[in-house]
């Protein structure tokens, strides 16, 4: 089964205005990977250092770094969907490309990361439910930039007119990345660390609504 798609919907802002258009991609990219670090680093607990690791500098040091790059491959595989999502929102709009279009790239791109990707980590089933993700935040990062606003905030209150909205849109993205998860775990069966799954959803679920509070909180429309 294929994502649906938006066929000929274009995301458009009808001028032609790369710089603005590249800073908006920068402050909505800036945010994504806040928010992933962020649920990096309320999901992955450092370990309690030993009493070698305070004793000794250096075992100190190199057991934090560990630490730190392993958050950093975390966010960085969070990030996937995302970047992916706003790279093509940002396609769209610069070369007024037709959503179609940039789906169908995104669709052979993900075929081929399918088929070089060994013992089946990386399933057909993850594969499209991840292309819905993408499908609804190229929607998203469109309506963003599109949008005026000298801060990702500004952006967020000015495509979305009201804070029911924007949550309206936030509970959309969740239930997508649900059904990501899900795959996955049928995917790789008892390979599945449930636990890590449902700490990366509740930290990722309390990010973004205290997130939608902020904003709402103290921003109005431009």
């Amino acid at each position: 089964m294929h994502a649906e798609l938006s066929d000929g919907y274009r995301c458009t802002t009808g001028v032609n205005l790369p710089t603005r258009l590249k800073k908006k991609f920068d402050m909505i990219l800036s945010r994504e990977r806040r928010m992933v670090k962020s649920v990096a680093l309320h999901t992955i607990k450092p370990k309690p250092f030993s009493v070698w690791e305070v004793l000794i500098p250096i075992v100190f040091i190199l057991g934090y770094m560990r630490s730190k790059e392993q958050r950093e491959i975390f966010a960085q595989n969070l990030m996937f969907t995302k970047k992916m999502a706003l790279e093509a929102a940002f396609e769209m709009l610069k070369k007024d490309r037709p959503k179609e279009t940039v789906m169908r790239r995104i669709a052979s791109e993900t075929e081929s990361l399918l088929s070089s990707i060994p013992n089946g980590v990386y399933s057909d089933a993850i594969r499209q439910q991840q292309i819905r993700e993408v499908d609804l935040l190229i929607d998203h990062y469109c309506k963003l930039m599109r949008a005026d606003g000298n801060d990702y905030a500004a952006l967020v209150v000015n495509a979305y007119q009201t804070k029911t909205d924007y949550s309206d849109f936030q509970e959309k993205l969740m239930s997508a990345e649900r059904m990501v998860t899900q795959a996955a775990r049928e995917t790789l069966g008892h390979q599945t660390d449930n636990e890590m799954a449902g700490r990366i959803e509740t930290a990722t679920e309390k990010i973004r609504r205290q997130e939608v509070e902020t904003i709402y909180s103290t921003h109005s429309r431009d």
